[in-house]
This record gives structure tokens, sequence and C-alpha cells, in this order.
């Protein structure tokens, strides 16, 4: 079986004090979210996330101008705590999205980390690497769980400023002597994500898990 894992980033990269503090005080967690399908599922599911998606935000789409294949709402923008609370029809469709990633055989999936609340010695960049090692071997381990040699991911993310150097991470993870990634078959894939149903469905869980990971965390 081969599995197409859809990850987005959640939280904020930059460094977290507290809520009061003036600059550093954004997201207190960082990481990363969505969902992982079996190939076989992948077009079906996105024509499905693209019909819930254009039955929703139905006003916004005939207000935006562009055809609703390359229009996303961003899913930090969707689950806000006015939106959840004003329109019931989200909460339905919410069920409706989770069970539908699992009737499809697949799962939801996030990795992420609670930042420490000092500055010396934070770097934003060793804290998305090493989120980004973290969530290639949780998988790669769903993978040879099934103990089946055939059993393979991929991995596909929205574009990022630091592209190359997250490409030559993944690949250095992927073939590292001591505990290679078997089942990765190649490194990561970037994808621009307006252009992607799939990806924006990761993009809405990633909000999603952003919005409960900052309440859990620090409400």
């Amino acid at each position: 079986m081969l599995y197409v894992a859809y990850l987005d980033e959640f939280g904020h990269i930059g460094p977290y004090l507290n809520r009061a503090d003036p600059k550093h005080n954004d997201h207190p967690v960082f990481g990363l979210a969505g969902y992982v399908l079996p190939y076989t599922s992948i077009r079906g599911f996105g024509t499905w996330f693209f019909q819930r998606k254009c039955e929703l935000l139905k006003w916004e789409l005939e207000r935006s101008g562009t055809h609703p294949a390359h229009w996303e709402k961003k899913g930090s923008s969707l689950y806000t705590a006015t939106n959840v609370n004003k329109y019931k029809e989200l909460g339905k469709f919410t069920n409706r999205f989770l069970n539908k990633i699992r009737t499809e055989g697949g799962f939801v999936f996030y990795v992420g980390l609670e930042k420490t609340r000092e500055l010396d010695g934070y770097v934003s960049n060793d804290v998305y690497y090493r989120l980004l090692r973290e969530a290639i071997k949780r998988i790669n381990q769903h993978c040879e769980a099934q103990q089946s040699q055939s059993c393979k991911f991929m991995l596909i993310m929205d574009e990022h400023e630091l592209r190359d150097e997250l490409i030559t991470k993944a690949s250095q993870v992927m073939y590292h002597t001591r505990g290679p990634m078997h089942a990765l078959v190649e490194p990561p894939f970037q994808i621009e994500s307006h252009r992607y149903q799939t990806c924006q469905a990761a993009d809405w869980i990633s909000g999603l898990v952003g919005r409960l990971s900052a309440y859990l965390v620090a409400p």
C-alpha cells in the first residue's frame, strides 16, 4: 500500500514568552498537522472536499471572483472562536470531514512542540527541522508496523521559503545510515496549496489543531 501524507504548519515558528509580552505573544506551540490517505482514495477525497468547501463557503466564493478550484480559505481564518460559535454548519462539517478521512482508510496526523519560554538559544529553523524529522519518523513507523515491505508513503507539503533546506534535511533523514526511513519513497514535495484541494484540506486540519493546541497550552 502507498500512503500519501499531506501536512501543513500550525502555530507560530517564532519564540513565545507569554500572552502579555508585547512582542513574543503569538502562539505557544509549533507543529505540523494534516492527514494520511491511501493513494487509491486521494482523487475521491479531493473531489468530496472541493464539493463541501463550495457548499460551506458559498457566500465567500461567490464574492471572490475566483474559480472555486483556485480559491482557498486558510484554516486559521476558518476555525476562529467567532466562526465556531456563530456558524453551526462549521461544527457539522468538521465531524463529517474527520469521519470522511477515517472511512477512506486514512487518519489525521499531527506532531507539535511547546516552545521553551526563553529567547536565548531559540533558533526557529532548528525547531522546524526537528519537527519535520519527527513527522517523517512517526509516519515511517506506521508503515513499518503494517509488517509489509510494500507499505510506503510520500509526503506533500505547502510551499515554504526554506524549501531547499527542508528538502536537504529530509533527504538526510531518509538516507541516514543509523535508522534510515525505508518507507519514505522520495523527499517531500512542496506544492502551491491554492491549486490543490488535498493540500487545502491539510491546512484546515492544521488550523483546527493550532487553535486547540493554543487553548490547551495557554488558554
